[in-house]
């Protein structure tokens, strides 16, 4: 990573760090789940209302380091208003991103989420930007299995 994006990755991680979006609990919640991650102790709450096939309003509650709040936040902007397909894709290309795993856009604008590929360079943070996106994956396949709730974990 070059300086120019050294830089961007800081700015943004500490912008969603300190503004956190999506924090306000739902009234009405359709599904919900936590992750811990046990390594750090950051945790996370996700709530999703979903209105048919799309994610109508969410809510992202998160406790622990910088790129552990800053990525539930990033999560929350990207992912409010999209369809449970594309949510998911979405959350598969963040993975595999963050793992460092082949992965396609398929034309998908990522925004914001491509600096998260900044916290590689950091191997023990890997898994605090990921736990937002793992607790949303199990979350979105419990609604396939009709589970409205599971604890998830980063190991």
């Amino acid at each position: 990573m070059n300086d120019a994006l050294d830089s961007l990755y800081r700015e943004v991680v500490l912008d969603h760090y300190k503004n956190p979006r999506g924090k306000k609990k739902l009234d009405h919640v359709d599904f919900k789940n936590e992750g811990k991650n046990p390594m750090c102790g950051d945790e996370i709450e996700v709530e999703l209302e979903v209105d048919g096939n799309r994610v109508k309003n969410l809510s992202v509650s998160c406790a622990g380091c910088a790129i552990s709040v800053a990525s539930g936040s990033m999560l929350y902007e990207v992912i409010k208003g999209k369809s449970l397909p594309e949510v998911k894709k979405i959350a598969q290309i963040v993975k595999a991103m963050l793992k460092g795993e082949e992965h396609s856009t398929d034309g998908i604008d990522l925004g914001d989420l491509e600096v998260l590929e900044g916290v590689r360079k950091f191997p023990v943070r890997i898994k605090c930007a990921l736990l937002s996106w793992t607790t949303l994956i199990d979350t979105l396949d419990g609604m396939e299995k009709g589970r409205t709730s599971k604890l998830s974990s980063t190991e």
